[in-house]
């Protein structure tokens, strides 16, 4: 059985994107009231509490966008001094990120992910739902602060959507090439967008390894990460490129990750509800710590049961009550 020792929290659900794949309309979405979100002080008990003695000691802190959350830094001092923690890293669209990546690092962060669908700004700000204003600018300055901090690994993220940006795979791909930069292809995954989901299908992660061979060739990599990433390496690139293939090539098998949602909702899976315990209740009412560990662990052992069971021949069926974005990816 998988070691599940890996918790991703979600730190708010609002994002400064409108990313179409991500989030529906806006008069379709309801937001968290500030009230029902974790606290950092709630955050910070939960692990201590529950999940560092259930052996948790990675930890990514994700959002819909994080670097909204006004206490990152601190909550990200807070975990970093933990003596449990021994990986913590965040996910972020990296707008905000150029005057807070030196505050993040300093706090003691060192593994950041940042969303990147294209490097076309055009193509960037029509994915992203700019309502007229570029953003594509000022996330690149952003990446480029992370970088020059000292970020490392720094990863982007590509949500590979065919007919928008898979034309761009070979010049994202081409990054890695002389920069120790990770890049990761993500297959196209229908959570709360059903309608770009049904018009446009996913491009399996085998088709852009291909791609991607034929122009440069393509060779293992020995860098491995804690997701469920195939990593491979254009030869005698300073970088690598990684797979996560969902939708193709079902790794529910090496998943050994929870996702705790904003307001305080335990999921053992991305696309089965079932099984989620509300935490955050729990613990404003007289906590039982010993019970909550209790009724956790017990999710976690039936986590290997609970993963993508819709899953037939390449496609997922059912209804996702939450969006990407109010799960926290």
């Amino acid at each position: 059985m998988q070691t599940i020792d890996y918790l991703r929290i979600s730190l708010i659900d609002r994002c400064n994107f409108r990313c179409q794949y991500c989030m529906p309309s806006e008069d379709e979405l309801t937001y968290l009231l500030q009230e029902n979100l974790l606290t950092k002080e709630e955050i910070i008990t939960l692990l201590q509490k529950v999940f560092i003695p259930l052996g948790f000691n990675k930890f990514r802190l994700t959002g819909g966008e994080p670097l909204l959350r006004p206490d990152l830094v601190e909550i990200v001092e807070a975990i970093t001094a933990l003596p449990e923690t021994q990986d913590l890293a965040l996910s972020t669209n990296a707008f905000l990120l150029e005057k807070l990546a030196k505050p993040l690092y300093d706090a003691g962060l060192r593994r950041i992910n940042i969303s990147l669908d294209s490097l076309n700004p055009e193509n960037f700000d029509s994915i992203i739902g700019n309502n007229g204003r570029s953003r594509w600018q000022q996330t690149w300055k952003g990446i480029l602060a992370a970088h020059s901090v000292g970020f490392n690994p720094l990863k982007l993220n590509v949500v590979v959507i065919p007919g928008v940006n898979d034309q761009e795979v070979l010049d994202l791909a081409a990054l890695t090439r002389d920069r120790n930069w990770h890049v990761r292809f993500i297959e196209f995954m229908p959570i709360g967008n059903s309608d770009w989901f049904h018009d446009r299908a996913w491009i399996p992660s085998e088709e852009l390894r291909q791609q991607i061979r034929q122009k440069w060739g393509l060779e293992a990599s020995s860098v491995k990460g804690n997701g469920p990433a195939d990593v491979f390496q254009i030869p005698e690139a300073k970088g690598t490129l990684g797979f996560i293939s969902q939708m193709s090539e079902c790794f529910c098998d090496r998943c050994n990750r929870m996702r705790l949602s904003a307001d305080g909702w335990l999921r053992p899976c991305l696309l089965n509800e079932t099984g989620q315990m509300d935490l955050k209740t729990h613990l404003r009412q007289s906590p039982n710590f010993r019970q909550m560990r209790e009724q956790v662990a017990q999710l976690i052992a039936l986590k290997p049961e609970i993963n993508f069971k819709e899953r037939e021949n390449g496609t997922l069926t059912g209804t996702y009550n939450r969006t990407m974005s109010q799960i926290g990816g």
